[in-house]
């Protein structure tokens, strides 16, 4: 249940979780929309994130933040491909593609991506089941109703762990019929894609709900339920409780934490698991 296989990777999950930090090589992400839209300065961005401690680098070129425009293709491929290249040449560690352009995970795991992660979970493009199948790579599955446009206009669930549940069984079944073996899938229940304050709070409650399926990857770093419980729209003030929040994910189930500050959260990530009882072994193997 808590292995994760593919290519030529076994990630054992049971008792040592992973860090993915995140590389937005775009001009409009929520949180550092700019600062690292250049090749230079975000392969200089990824191989810091490693060298804090970073299991998986999740690459993106194209913003879903909440009411973000879509980018063309050839303009996706331009951002992420160079930036890829040079962090694989340079790191032995993961590199995931955060796409929903199977053109553009083609092209990343040819330059030497391992993992996609789409956020419609192989929905968006009907070409990315096919090419999940074949490459044998590793799959992030997110959660999310309407588009990065439409997504946050009035979301409603009669029960939402319940429906977000049922769509990952409903998509593991899926790609299972494409040919895509469980094993190879991750799941992430989507934290501010189609939920509200209220949605966002519920899932983190009832991790365990979910965690049974297959590992979870959590994505709330410096998101705006962090602004919304605090207070304040500063980005510096979701440093803390995006800490917290990794602590409680692990706690309750989670596996996988994707974060923009990766040492402070990683460390977060090592103490619980000596709370809840990791042999220190495992603690200090390698992935």
């Amino acid at each position: 249940m808590h292995r994760w296989r593919f290519g030529n990777h076994d990630l054992d999950l049971t008792h040592r979780g992973l860090i993915m930090g995140i590389v937005n090589v775009t001009p409009d992400s929520f949180s550092d929309g700019g600062r690292f839209n250049d090749t230079g300065r975000a392969v200089e961005h990824a191989l810091q994130l490693v060298a804090e401690g970073a299991d998986i680098l999740d690459i993106g070129g194209e913003s879903t933040r909440p009411g973000a425009e879509p980018v063309e293709e050839a303009e996706e491929l331009r951002r992420v491909l160079p930036v890829i290249r040079a962090v694989r040449s340079a790191t032995q560690a993961l590199i995931s593609i955060d796409t929903m352009k199977a053109a553009v995970a083609r092209a990343a795991i040819d330059a030497g991506a391992d993992i996609i992660n789409d956020v419609t979970g192989l929905r968006a493009d009907a070409a990315m089941p096919r090419l999940a199948a074949q490459t044998n790579v590793g799959i992030v599955v997110m959660h999310m109703t309407g588009t990065p446009q439409t997504m946050q206009v009035n979301p409603q669930y009669a029960d939402v762990v319940a429906e977000v549940r049922a769509y990952f069984e409903k998509r593991l079944q899926l790609m299972e019929h494409e040919g895509i073996a469980p094993e190879r899938v991750v799941l992430d229940p989507g934290f501010g894609f189609a939920k509200t304050l209220e949605h966002n709070l519920t899932l983190l409650r009832e991790l365990t709900q979910l965690s049974t399926l297959r590992p979870l990857l959590i994505g709330i770093s410096r998101k705006s339920t962090i602004a919304k419980v605090i207070g304040s729209d500063a980005m510096d003030d979701r440093y803390w409780p995006t800490v917290a929040l990794t602590a409680h994910a692990r706690e309750h189930g989670a596996r996988i934490v994707r974060v923009h500050d990766v040492r402070p959260n990683r460390e977060a990530l090592r103490m619980m698991e000596a709370v809840l009882g990791t042999p220190r072994e495992a603690s200090a193997s390698n992935v």
